[in-house]
């Protein structure tokens, strides 16, 4: 696409990401400590935070539901604080999505409780699309939300429906998923890719979507996953599929059929503080680098920088930074 001037449209899920640092995780019955608690925004609101960081100038518009609630007021607040987020299409009602992530000081792991409120019950009506008006729009998360994942006559999923109306006002579309190996996982993501330009998707992502089973006994298969970006192509995606793993990011220009691969960063020992939004940093640079007419290998580049940028702080947004400071962060670890 030639480089935008309208902006990003970011519609789906947010999310309050709400942290309990607990002394151990208990067994049923037993009793912990919590130490802290802490809540950040998530779900789309990674993304949106992440460009606004990147690049105040990019005009950035919103379609989602919070509640009427502290969470929400949260997410509402932390989203102000960004003069080129447009939050007109912002929805306060009912309860918001909440993840309680109990974080077990012994083990280090994390454990999620999911709470769909907002998320439930989101959909086309939530969208104003005079309001919407974008170059790019993006919708997160597919497997996550109850309406948009359900059925509908003619397009087979009602977010297939949504992707297919932006389309018809003029807008490239994306979309994101969830990691959920599951039966459904498949109908849901495929009926969605017939009307998806951009889909950057992880490995257990795109193995639910595509069939394709892309580890062995030594790992990932590179020829598998070049197998599940044609799929993903034969699937419906125009423009970019890309995906991302820990060692690497693999894309596939459907434009010009061209195969892309891109390492990821050699990052030094103590450098990550947490994980949580990475592939949200790494999405973030590929919308982004669509919407300034970059090369699919030079979106991959910034993605990967993106993605080091968050593993560099705890939550998912705060490590995200100008963009000539994730270009240089890509230089220095490349």
């Amino acid at each position: 696409m030639a480089k935008g001037t309208k902006g990003i449209a970011v519609a789906g899920t947010l999310i309050a990401d709400t942290f309990y640092k607990i002394d151990t995780y208990p067994d049923a019955g037993n009793l912990t400590n919590i130490r802290d608690i802490v809540s950040y925004i998530g779900g789309t609101g990674n993304m949106l935070l992440d460009l606004a960081k990147m690049d105040p100038s990019v005009p950035l518009k919103v379609s989602g539901l919070i509640g009427d609630d502290t969470q929400g007021r949260m997410m509402k607040g932390e989203l102000l604080k960004y003069p080129n987020i447009d939050i007109s299409n912002l929805t306060v009602e009912g309860l918001s999505s909440v993840t309680h992530v109990m974080n077990a000081q012994d083990t280090k792991q994390r454990t999620f409780f999911y709470q769909g409120g907002a998320s439930d019950i989101y959909d086309e009506s939530y969208i104003d699309w005079e309001t919407l008006d974008a170059d790019i729009f993006h919708l997160e998360y597919l497997l996550l939300m109850a309406k948009v994942d359900g059925p509908d006559e003619e397009y087979g999923t009602l977010g297939a429906r949504i992707l297919h109306d932006a389309r018809e006002r003029g807008m490239k579309t994306s979309i994101d998923v969830v990691s959920e190996q599951s039966d459904r996982a498949a109908g849901i993501v495929s009926a969605a890719l017939k009307y998806t330009d951009y889909c950057s998707i992880n490995e257990v992502e795109a193995e639910a979507a595509t069939g394709v089973k892309l580890t062995g006994a030594d790992g990932l298969t590179e020829e598998k996953v070049k197998e599940a970006l044609l799929k993903l192509n034969e699937k419906g995606v125009t423009t970019w599929a890309v995906i991302h793993c820990p060692q690497c990011g693999y894309g596939y220009d459907c434009q010009i059929q061209e195969f892309v691969k891109v390492p990821s960063l050699n990052l030094p020992e103590g450098f990550i503080k947490g994980t949580n939004g990475a592939g949200d940093a790494y999405l973030s640079g590929i919308l982004y680098g669509a919407y300034q007419d970059m090369t699919l290998e030079e979106a991959m580049i910034l993605g990967t920088a993106c993605a080091a940028c968050s593993l560099s702080e705890v939550n998912g947004t705060d490590g995200l930074r100008p963009l000539s400071e994730v270009k240089k962060l890509y230089q220095e670890l490349r």
